[in-house]
């Protein structure tokens, strides 16, 4: 879904191949496929290329480019069919070409009391899963032992790096991994917490979360999610999460969420 963070107007479709596997997986459910589909045709050295990183989506790319006419479309036909694709997915495309756009946009400018008020990271082993460009990293950091941002992007995960290096924070370390497949073993963190980045397989996250969070340690979430019973809020009520509510400046009242191991 179009989150309008960027002119897509100059971006190359050749930027399609700087994302990440886990992003290609997701373009089935990300992209409209007739525009991917012409886009691809007219670009077959990225069609090569995404089949290669991501073969996981082969018959998906394969179902959407039978119906292609051999005859290449027009140029401004082509065009627009990357553009309607860049636009899809422009969020993702801040991500590896520009993390400095999302870390500029005012809805991360919330008080940072709110993830303090839950949470002591004093002296704490911490994990943010799905750490973006660090929001929630760098208010651990100030207290914690360690900090590991874990990110599936390798952009943003070189950006938070960096960002710690000019703060002069020896305690965060990046790594590579995905909320439903974290590289660490059973029971390893004290405070486990995310930030935007859960919802697409619920049930599947929180025991991730849960598994590698040792016993009287604590679970955090803020998913963005509005003010309402939604399904995400019915469902971590259900798993034992208490809940709270906070201002994301811009977006209004969100919750947020902690549970006990």
């Amino acid at each position: 879904m179009p989150v309008d963070w960027m002119d897509v107007s100059e971006i190359p479709f050749d930027a399609i191949t700087l994302l990440e596997r886990a992003q290609m997986k997701w373009l089935p459910r990300s992209v409209p496929e007739k525009s991917f589909a012409v886009a691809l045709r007219a670009h077959p050295t990225v069609a090569w290329f995404v089949r290669a990183k991501c073969p996981a989506i082969a018959d998906w790319l394969d179902r959407i480019q039978a119906p292609c006419s051999d005859e290449p479309a027009a140029p401004n036909a082509i065009r627009e069919a990357e553009l309607a694709v860049l636009r899809s997915i422009d969020d993702w495309l801040v991500y590896v070409l520009d993390p400095g756009i999302y870390d500029a946009q005012p809805f991360l400018d919330w008080d940072s009391s709110e993830l303090t008020s839950m949470v002591d990271f004093s002296g704490k082993t911490v994990l943010d899963v799905g750490c973006g460009t660090g929001r929630l990293t760098f208010v651990a950091a100030g207290k914690a032992r360690t900090v590991y941002a874990v990110d599936p992007v390798e952009n943003l995960r070189r950006y938070v790096r960096e960002k710690a290096r000019s703060r002069g924070l020896v305690n965060v370390f990046c790594v590579d991994g995905l909320i439903t497949c974290l590289p660490f073993p059973d029971g390893f963190a004290d405070v486990t917490m995310g930030g935007h980045v859960f919802g697409d397989d619920p049930e599947d996250e929180v025991a991730e979360m849960v598994r590698v969070t040792r016993t009287g340690g604590k679970v955090v979430l803020c998913p963005g999610n509005n003010d309402v019973d939604d399904a995400r809020h019915e469902l971590l009520v259900s798993q034992g999460f208490e809940w709270g509510r906070f201002e994301e400046p811009v977006d209004g009242m969100k919750r947020k969420y902690w549970r006990a191991r």
